[in-house]
């Protein structure tokens, strides 16, 4: 397993500095894992973008994760070690499929009318990753796992931010296209034409705005993560979210150059980070997750609820969860019902 981990380390290296770098500050324990995940998902990602996401790959994919899940994984380096961090950590089928699915979407040539469709969207391909994270760090809390989902959505959203115009070249376009026509641009044209404009900008502001939102959010989770794991996190979700004020440095012009945080700039986010070791457990639950994202929730939760507890503290904490999730569940129940009737 060691050259595997050295595989899957280098493949993070090479494909994303900022996660590899967050991901040295996890507890020894969790980089194999961490980096497995990243791995399969990033080899997954590659394969479904040289192949356009033709329908054999897309199969292909599909038949993997079942082959996984029954044991038997190919012999695809990324796909052996993230068998190996599925059986460890009981990640319900459900995440990875549902990542596959938003791959399928690009495929599909999908349009994103509104916000709350590329919110569906971030879920899939980013909020999967954040449930799965959740979970290998032993999260248990489901409003914990909810910030997990948003912190991945709005480091999509910042993707969108900093790509429009690789993506544009690609011939696609994740910005919602209602903000781009209340900005007095047509989505198709842009798409044809490209090129950056002060209302383009103002529309790429707001999507950064909207992850910004998202990272407040993600923000309150961190405390529920064991102190070891706070650092890595809390560091990843600053150096994405300046990536942020790097396009508002360049006035929201994301088509003529890519923004790029600065191995400075990383490096004084991974020491600010470094104090959410010693924050104190708090009852802080925040909001109702986002709708996108209660799916990846209520998929995460039988293996969260087969964590145990440790400290008194957490098995409080784990108790009234349940019984606010029961509580949610009748109270949904009796509103079928009463519509029915």
């Amino acid at each position: 397993m060691n050259e595997t981990l050295r595989d899957c380390e280098a493949l993070m290296r090479t494909g994303s500095r900022s996660f590899f770098a967050a991901s040295r500050l996890l507890p020894a324990p969790l980089r194999a894992p961490s980096a497995a995940l990243y791995a399969f998902c990033r080899v997954a990602d590659d394969e479904v973008d040289e192949n356009e996401a033709s329908p054999e790959v897309m199969a292909a994919l599909h038949d993997r994760v079942h082959a996984i899940y029954q044991g038997r994984p190919s012999e695809v380096l990324s796909d052996r070690a993230f068998a190996e961090v599925v059986k460890t950590y009981r990640l319900p089928r459900e995440l990875p499929l549902a990542l596959l699915e938003g791959f399928a979407w690009d495929s599909q040539g999908r349009r994103y009318e509104t916000i709350e469709e590329v919110y569906d969207y971030g879920a899939r391909v980013a909020g999967t990753v954040g449930a799965m994270m959740a979970l290998i760090m032993g999260v248990r809390e489901p409003w914990a796992i909810a910030r997990a989902c948003e912190l991945g959505v709005a480091m999509q959203l910042t993707n969108i931010a900093r790509d429009v115009g690789e993506d544009q070249r690609l011939g696609r376009l994740y910005l919602p296209r209602s903000w781009m026509r209340e900005e007095g641009l047509c989505p198709d044209e842009w798409l044809q034409s490209g090129g950056h404009s002060e209302a383009l900008g103002r529309v790429v502001a707001r999507l950064i705005g909207a992850a910004d939102q998202l990272y407040g959010r993600a923000e309150q989770g961190v405390i529920a993560l064991p102190r070891r794991c706070r650092p890595a996190i809390l560091s990843a979700r600053l150096i994405y979210a300046d990536i942020g004020r790097v396009l508002a440095a360049q006035r929201y012009n994301a088509v003529d150059r890519r923004a790029v945080v600065s191995s400075e700039r990383k490096l004084l986010r991974i020491a600010q980070s470094l104090p959410a070791v010693i924050l104190a457990p708090g009852w802080l639950r925040g909001h109702k997750p986002l709708p996108a994202v209660k799916f990846l929730v209520e998929a995460a939760l039988p293996a969260a609820a087969a964590i145990r507890p440790k400290t008194v503290s957490e098995k409080a904490g784990w108790m009234i969860d349940l019984l606010l999730t029961l509580d949610e569940r009748e109270q949904a129940l009796k509103t079928r019902a009463l519509s029915r009737d």
